[in-house]
């Protein structure tokens, strides 16, 4: 009996995933820890305060694990579907 398994995304679609739900306005900062090859990412709103991610192998890792710790909650209202929690300060 077979089985549907998707592929695995490659680096430049998890990159792209990342990168097309960032805001144009946060700021992303990247850097390489030292000689070790490993890399670090802060990615955060205008005037919030992000956290850098741990040390990551790649790049991409990086990318993903600071998006994971500094995007914003998303809420859900009873007859709207997912709402960001920017927008539902307009809806009081």
């Amino acid at each position: 009996m077979g089985h549907n398994h998707s592929k695995p995304a490659t680096t430049a679609q998890r990159l792209e995933r990342v990168l097309s739900r960032l805001p144009e306005d946060w700021e992303v900062r990247v850097e390489r820890v030292g000689t070790s090859g490993s890399w670090r990412a802060l990615i955060q709103a205008p005037d919030m305060q992000g956290i850098w991610c741990e040390d990551e192998a790649t790049l991409i890792d990086a990318f993903e694990g600071a998006w994971r710790l500094n995007r914003l909650p998303s809420i859900s209202g009873p007859a709207l579907g997912p709402i960001d929690i920017q927008d539902s300060l307009f809806l009081e």
